[in-house]
């Protein structure tokens, strides 16, 4: 494998014109392997400089879509991406574990997203991504906008508890990201056992949380089946009435910048408009430079 993308590399190199413009390093063809890579490509480089992304980043749950339409798309694979000569490969997961060394090997350098387990890692990713794309400048202003809006989210906590639920009937608690967003909107969160598990029947079959958090309820993907937790008749009981904070998933399906929307919704029903409404819908599609989100 190792030798035909050896073989290959040089064949693609008479593929395309030797006169692709480089400026002072900066990659001029750049190719994102999965649509957590997309967001950050999308969002950070001009399109002329895109040679192709995921054929997940015009999706519904990537935050980016509508700047994804009409850039061109790539499999994940070793001979569709070195055909198109890139400069630049960035990714999360995208091509799999073994993905960077093979790319390597073939003279590609490749991008790697960090791990963004909490808000201020999502920060880091954002400046060492834009660093790494030739947009240091960018990210740092993105990562300044970030820490504003961030503050001005920061509230005093209400005491109010939440409970976050997928339509699998997977929640989270303490130590998670999902965990930290919930904290600075301004709620508690109702699941106390770490990690991410199934919802808390018995929990619930005796309480109730104040707010529930719903993620990915707008996805076609994601739909709940009889057998998830979701569906279970102590959930539904214990929830009916509860106000709900919805979620779209491309707010959370990876970790960028763009949970802040999601914290945004989550502090808004936590200190509710003395009106009393506090249910909120989804944001329309296709919002800024391609966001779904809300600003």
């Amino acid at each position: 494998m190792i030798r035909w993308l050896a073989m290959l590399s040089v064949l693609v190199a008479g593929c395309v014109p030797a006169s692709t413009p480089v400026r002072s390093g900066r990659p001029m063809r750049i190719v994102s392997l999965d649509y957590c890579a997309d967001q950050y490509v999308l969002k950070l480089v001009g399109r002329d400089r895109i040679a192709a992304v995921s054929p997940d980043a015009a999706a519904e749950f990537s935050y980016m879509r509508a700047a994804a339409q009409g850039v061109r798309q790539v499999r994940p694979q070793a001979e569709d991406v070195l055909l198109l000569k890139p400069d630049l490969i960035v990714r999360s997961y995208g091509g799999g574990p073994n993905a960077a060394a093979l790319f390597a090997r073939a003279g590609v350098p490749v991008l790697q997203l960090g791990y963004a387990a909490d808000l201020a890692s999502i920060r880091k990713v954002l400046v060492d991504t834009a660093t790494g794309l030739g947009e240091r400048a960018e990210g740092e202003a993105m990562a300044a906008a970030f820490d504003a809006r961030l503050a001005r989210l920061k509230r005093a906590a209400t005491g109010r508890s939440a409970l976050y639920v997928t339509p699998g009937g997977v929640t989270t608690g303490p130590g998670s990201i999902v965990d930290e967003m919930l904290r600075a909107g301004g709620l508690v969160n109702f699941q106390t056992a770490a990690g991410w598990g199934p919802l808390p029947l018995e929990q619930l079959a005796y309480a109730r949380p104040d707010v529930v958090a719903a993620a990915f309820f707008d996805t076609r993907w994601n739909r709940p089946d009889p057998w998830s937790a979701a569906a279970h008749p102590v959930v539904g009981r214990a929830l009916r009435g509860v106000p709900t904070a919805e979620l779209p998933g491309a707010w959370t399906a990876c970790g960028g910048w763009f949970v802040l929307d999601a914290v945004e919704r989550l502090s808004r029903i936590a200190h509710p408009h003395p009106s009393g409404a506090t249910r909120l819908p989804p944001s329309p599609n296709g919002r800024g430079k391609g966001e779904g989100g809300e600003r």
